[in-house]
């Protein structure tokens, strides 16, 4: 079934959106508009995901006004140089669900690499110290990213998002305990070692997320990207994996719900919506 945007109902499953920017100001129509276009695309849930001080406080707003809706608080690598400390008075917020998203990203270095690498370890330890989950931002950086990883003990709850490696940086991940995350990318002809690594991931390590807006999914590349879409990503390993669409969907919600423990967080109160 195919509404007025191409959305894919995909025969009524349902799904969630593991990684999102709702805050963003390029959310189209605003973010009210998009939880409620999201809600209509059978989209249960949404994680809104921080980058640093600024976005993660929100993130937590957005989550606090939204039931379906959770947040995370994190120091992107572009914005490594604000140091940790900066987003640490955020930590303690209502609804909170993981750390990041965090890690390294060597292919545009808006921060020093020795700067991404000291940020990314601290907030491995912060992710120990209060057993949150940890979302990993990794691009042209594998080997420090591993590194890091193995220096500092990866977090038994661990989501490399937006999963951009091939076969051999899927299985270095999956061997480390990780959770991989697909986004629009794999919808991209042009990324076969993204859709190899789709193919070869077990399911109940596998979520699904838009990163909206960035990314959006064939076939709406180009525009800003929705958490509506999130279905187009696993209707697109289904037939990838040559596995029901439905039970795509059931395990990257049953995964994404474990991963984040969604509905056993307390979540912000009445007075806090205020």
């Amino acid at each position: 079934m195919t509404d007025t945007d191409g959305a894919t109902a995909a025969g009524g499953a349902t799904w969630i959106d593991s990684h999102c920017h709702l805050h963003h100001d390029r959310t189209p129509e605003g973010t009210d508009a998009a939880v409620a276009d999201a809600r209509e695309h059978g989209v249960v849930a949404m994680i809104t995901v921080g980058c640093d001080h600024e976005s993660s406080r929100a993130a937590i707003a957005v989550a606090a006004a939204h039931d379906d809706v959770y947040a995370t608080v994190g120091l992107h690598p572009h914005d490594a140089s604000h140091g940790v400390d900066s987003i640490r008075d955020l930590l303690d917020a209502p609804g909170i669900v993981a750390v990041g998203e965090a890690g390294l990203d060597y292919y545009y270095d808006h921060s020093p690499r020795d700067v991404q690498r000291q940020a990314f370890a601290e907030q491995i330890a912060i992710a120990h110290e209060r057993r949150l989950p940890l979302i990993i931002h990794t691009r042209d950086a594998w080997t420090d990213t591993f590194d890091v990883l193995d220096a500092e003990g990866t977090p038994e709850r661990t989501v490399f998002h937006c999963f951009t490696g091939g076969p051999d940086e899927a299985r270095g991940c999956l061997d480390r305990g990780a959770h991989l995350s697909f986004s629009g990318i794999v919808t991209f002809k042009n990324a076969a070692d993204v859709r190899s690594a789709a193919a070869l991931c077990p399911l109940d390590r596998m979520l699904v997320e838009t990163d909206s807006p960035y990314l959006a999914p064939v076939p709406h590349r180009g525009k800003p990207n929705r958490p509506a879409w999130v279905g187009h990503v696993g209707t697109t390993i289904a037939d990838l994996r040559d596995d029901p669409v439905e039970e795509v969907a059931a395990a990257t919600r049953s995964a994404t719900e474990r991963v984040f423990a969604l509905g056993r967080e307390p979540r912000p109160t009445d007075a806090a919506r205020g």
